[in-house]
């Protein structure tokens, strides 16, 4: 399948939120969709549903569970039932419903800032309180890293006197980009183990791989592993459907299955019929060639930015996505040099660059001074956005 990403699709026009979010001369690099057609298999699907006229009601079929088991052992070898899945209406929805049945009112939720901001906000719809234990920065030159603090992760588990009833955990990593290694699941995996905490683990960018990376999901650690954790998957970030709404949750423990299913009843998450139908197509394996197309191109993307900032950008820093096409920068030294006023490098670029890029306090603690970046476009917009940010600093 020959894909033609350089391909400018106008999206002005539209009812976008990324392209009506600001003005006409603003390039917008922020929310996470990007600036690609979804895969002629999906849109055939979606056309022909359209063609026939008729979109009523549908429900989750068994042949897409199967699907979607046959995809997670085709990619990692994960003996899923049919039976543990579960269609949600997305991801933030799926660990919406999570929280509510791991954890009881006025217990604790887990995160590890700075990350996807609708992490910070599940516990306000339930009652629960929000534990943190920081990812930490490592600088090694001009890139950065994450690591984990094994020891305040411990801490931050029924910390404040606060049950943790649930760990939220990204992975892939957003806004960093990091693929988390097996040893690092292992050990906040042991962790929540030993404290009795479900593990919610939400893995939408789990395709969308850089180079030789390989995602390992948390649950394939092992069965008792398995036993505690809410996986969570969508083709929305992989295929560039997220417009559609589907994902899935993963639940082998039947206690926690059933009980999941009563909450996304409950909470009448019930997905579209044209979502149900481009999640078949997606997993199936007809849109492969597009996939590794995708990941190669995006990979030169990233490997552009890495090269243009370190070149032509003094005083950033920034992470190596290993997946997701999102690009974490580090625009402190700015700040503290007076290149940057106010301290809002977002405003910053927004108002003297036009480029609109999502604002890193958004993401939590460790996130002032920075700024998320989308590179999920057609090359021509990220070198001209880069462009326009290095004439915005007089480089």
């Amino acid at each position: 399948m020959e894909v033609d990403f350089d391909r400018i699709i106008k999206r002005r026009g539209t009812n976008s939120i990324k392209w009506r979010k600001y003005k006409e001369d603003v390039l917008p690099l922020w929310v996470a969709d990007m600036d690609f057609a979804a895969p002629t298999p999906i849109l055939d699907a979606l056309g022909k549903m359209v063609a026939h006229g008729i979109i009523g009601y549908e429900m989750p079929a068994r042949e897409l569970s199967e699907t979607v088991a046959g995809r997670m052992q085709k990619l990692y070898g994960w003996q899923v039932s049919p039976d543990w899945v579960v269609a949600t209406p997305g991801v933030i929805a799926g660990f919406t419903a999570a929280a509510q049945v791991a954890c009881m009112v006025g217990q604790g939720i887990l995160v590890q800032p700075p990350v996807y901001p609708p992490f910070l906000k599940v516990h306000e719809y339930g009652g629960l309180v929000r534990q943190e234990a920081p990812l930490t920065l490592k600088a090694d030159g001009f890139t950065l890293r994450y690591e984990i603090d094994f020891d305040a992760f411990a801490r931050a588990v029924n910390g404040g006197g606060t049950r943790t009833g649930m760990f939220l955990l990204c992975n892939p990593h957003n806004p960093t980009g990091q693929a988390y290694s097996r040893a690092d699941l292992s050990r906040m995996a042991e962790i929540c183990l030993e404290k009795d905490v479900v593990i919610c683990s939400d893995e939408i960018h789990s395709e969308l791989l850089m180079g030789e990376t390989r995602h390992i999901p948390i649950a394939i650690l092992d069965a008792e592993v398995a036993e505690r954790t809410i996986t969570l998957i969508s083709p929305s970030k992989t295929f560039n459907i997220p417009g559609l709404f589907c994902g899935f949750a993963i639940i082998p423990n039947k206690d926690l299955l059933e009980r999941y299913k009563q909450m996304v009843e409950r909470m009448g998450m019930h997905v579209s019929a044209p979502g149900l139908a481009a999640a078949q197509v997606a997993f199936s394996g007809q849109c492969a060639d597009w996939l590794a197309a995708l990941r190669a191109y995006l990979t030169a993307n990233r490997d552009l930015l890495l090269e243009r900032l370190h070149l032509d950008f003094s005083g950033i820093r920034m992470t190596v996505p290993e997946a997701t096409y999102l690009a974490w920068l580090d625009c402190n030294e700015l700040v503290e040099t007076g290149q940057i006023g106010g301290g809002k490098p977002s405003e910053f670029f927004l108002e003297r660059a036009k480029v609109a890029l999502n604002d890193g306090k958004d993401f939590g603690s460790g996130g002032n001074g920075f700024v998320r970046l989308n590179f999920g476009c057609p090359r021509a917009i990220l070198t001209e956005a880069l462009d326009r940010m290095k004439t915005a600093l007089g480089l």
